[in-house]
């Protein structure tokens, strides 16, 4: 087997990254487990509080989230710390830091996460999570970024996959509960409909696992959300590249309880603080996004 992910420091740059050493990450993801608990690392210096923080969390002081941290460059495992990192796990811990609270960060299943938000295992939820209608059923949302929907193919798509639609009697690997796992399933249906091979998926709960059925060729693309199809291009830029175009961008949300109101005008109002200081602007910088991702 080999394995295509490389250990990192937080700010080491893209281009710097090896292949071979990844293999540290998978280990530390292996290790955390989905009950397994990291601590968000803070970024930057001391900032005051502005913002009254909510009364009814988990733990007084601590803003308890939950997180799939197997979602690179949003949330992830850094093997030097052993904690969670990310762009997604520092915006958050600087929203904690404007109501005066520590963040924690509970790696997350995300199959169930926004059931576990519900039965109040964490206080809020970030993991880039798209907004949808179902999902706005049981859960409300302040949208913080914006991500299409990619593929990921080999380096000179052999199979000349540019689309869903050219899915058919392909082999795919995706992550549990995605929205890409609704299109494939979609796609799937397509497929039968013109009379055409179905897409046979691999469905997997860690994203970095999908990723690695691609590097050990047991699957011809993978799909995923374009942030992390981006990462994997920069990590591995003579391995991947996109089939096709970015389509369907939409935003993702942090999460939080449908009816609690108390932490959705606190989580608010952190976001706002973050947004006008320039802070979230400079975690574009610090994590390479694409600006067109900005929630405007």
């Amino acid at each position: 087997m080999s394995f295509i992910f490389s250990k990192r420091g937080k700010r080491m740059s893209w281009q710097a990254l090896g292949i071979s050493c990844m293999l540290g990450l998978m280990m530390v993801l292996a290790a955390c487990g989905s009950s397994g608990t990291t601590t968000g690392s803070n970024s930057g210096g001391d900032v005051k509080a502005t913002v009254a923080a909510p009364k009814d969390l988990i733990t007084g002081g601590t803003l308890t989230v939950g997180s799939d941290t197997t979602y690179p460059p949003q949330e992830y495992v850094d093997t030097a710390s052993g904690q969670a990192t990310g762009f997604d796990v520092d915006l958050i811990t600087e929203m904690g830091k404007r109501m005066g609270l520590k963040v924690n960060v509970k790696k997350a299943n995300f199959d169930t996460i926004i059931d576990d938000l519900s039965s109040k295992r964490y206080d809020v939820v970030i993991s880039a999570v798209t907004i949808n209608p179902d999902r706005q059923k049981k859960a409300q949302f302040i949208p913080y970024f914006n991500a299409g929907q990619s593929l990921l193919v080999q380096k000179g798509n052999p199979d000349h996959i540019s689309s869903v639609k050219d899915l058919c009697g392909k082999k795919v690997g995706v992550q549990t509960n995605t929205v890409e796992f609704d299109a494939l399933t979609a796609g799937k249906k397509d497929c039968a409909a013109a009379g055409k091979p179905t897409i046979a998926l691999t469905v997997l709960d860690a994203q970095t696992d999908v990723i690695q059925l691609l590097a050990d060729k047991r699957v011809d693309a993978t799909y995923q959300d374009s942030p992390v199809t981006d990462y994997y291009l920069k990590l591995n830029p003579g391995q991947f590249e996109i089939g096709g175009a970015i389509t369907d961008q939409a935003p993702e949300g942090i999460v939080v309880r449908k009816d609690d109101t108390e932490m959705f005008n606190a989580l608010k109002a952190a976001y706002d603080a973050v947004k006008k200081d320039g802070t979230y602007d400079k975690l574009f910088d610090k994590w390479q996004l694409n600006s067109a991702q900005k929630v405007n």
